[in-house]
C-alpha cells in the first residue's frame, strides 16, 4: 500500500501558532515564578516612581 499524506497549509500554520503560543505561555510564567521568588526572598529591585505617578496621585487627592 503506497499512501500518499496530504497536509493542509492551515494545519502548519496552526503548529506554528501553537509552538509560539507555548513559548510564550512558558516565558511569562518563568518570569512571573522568578518574579515571584525573588520578591518572597526580598532580592527584587524597587521600582522608582516618576512624575507621571506622583502627578497622578496629587489629582487623585483633589
Amino acid at each position: 500500500m503506497n499512501f500518499i499524506l496530504y497536509f493542509d497549509p492551515g494545519l502548519g500554520a496552526m503548529i506554528a501558532q501553537a509552538a509560539i503560543a507555548a513559548f510564550a505561555g512558558f516565558v511569562l510564567f518563568y518570569k512571573t515564578c522568578i518574579n515571584f521568588i525573588k520578591g518572597w526572598l526580598g532580592l527584587r529591585k524597587k521600582e522608582k516612581e516618576d512624575s507621571f505617578d506622583k502627578a497622578y496621585k496629587k489629582d487623585q487627592t483633589k
